[in-house]
């Protein structure tokens, strides 16, 4: 069992799925993109009438071999969720380091990195992504460490959590941000300073909120607000990173706290 903590301080335990589970699903999905694989073949061959010698046979071969071995992955893992079909199969689903869904964005780093390092042209057919996976104590092959993702043993879907609520006078600020510069390490130490804040000393958070504030700010590119505290400020941005991180569809139910509102649940 592997803990995880996510953006709105909610614990999950969660089995880290191991090599056997993961190798079976892989053949799974192995079989589905050899099937895959024909059938472009298939088409190729028909398209340009067998001809080896033409440049188009080269470049659709080629083409197809991406699809099967990157395309096929990163769309299943995009549209599903962190799931192919040969992971469902065997309940199983990726996410990321802190428990959150994945995108596109980990599914290409982990489909490109599978292609290239764990699996096929520098893989030796799945030798590196076994011993990367047993070396690891989350079972993550070197496309989980780069994508920053975990696979995990779990049968129902998971939930997306509850959205925090940013202090309405930061909402236009943080509405304007360019967080595509917050990395996901950042924005873990952040989420644990928020959900932390009650056991540290005034001291502690003032000063552990400016550093945070001063790092935060400087990968946005952003000027610092003046006059708020840095858990306001630091709420506000995860809020609207979490906001942004959302799929189209209603939207989950909102955090209200039934106490009154201290400066740690303003946001």
């Amino acid at each position: 069992m592997a803990e995880f903590t996510t953006g709105e301080a909610v614990a999950l335990e969660l089995p880290v799925a191991r090599v056997p589970t993961r190798a079976a699903a892989f053949v799974l999905d192995l079989i589905l993109q050899i099937v895959l694989g024909v059938l472009l073949l298939t088409l190729v061959m028909l398209v340009t009438r067998g001809d080896d010698s033409s440049p188009w046979f080269a470049t659709l071969i080629l083409v197809s071999l991406v699809t099967v071995l990157v395309g096929y992955p990163v769309f299943w893992e995009t549209a599903l969720r962190g799931a192919t079909p040969g992971k469902l199969a065997l309940g199983l689903r990726v996410v990321r380091a802190d428990g959150g869904p994945v995108d596109f964005r980990h599914a290409l780093t982990r489909g490109l990195t599978g292609a290239i390092v764990d699996f096929w042209m520098l893989g030796l057919f799945g030798l590196i992504a076994v011993a990367s996976s047993m070396c690891s104590p989350g079972a993550r092959r070197v496309g989980d460490v780069l994508a920053g993702t975990v696979v995990v043993h779990i049968r129902q879907q998971l939930f997306l959590p509850a959205l925090a609520i940013p202090p309405a006078w930061l909402t236009g600020w943080s509405a304007g941000l360019d967080l595509t510069g917050l990395s996901e390490d950042l924005a873990l130490a952040v989420r644990q300073y928020l959900t932390r804040i009650d056991s540290l000393t005034p001291g502690a958070q003032h000063e552990i909120g400016q550093a945070l504030v001063t790092a935060v700010c400087a990968r946005i590119r952003a000027a610092v607000p003046s006059g708020y505290p840095p858990v306001q400020i630091l709420g506000s941005v995860l809020a609207e990173r979490q906001r942004r991180s959302l799929p189209a569809g209603p939207l989950p139910p909102m955090i209200y706290a039934p106490a009154p509102i201290s400066v740690v649940r303003s946001y």
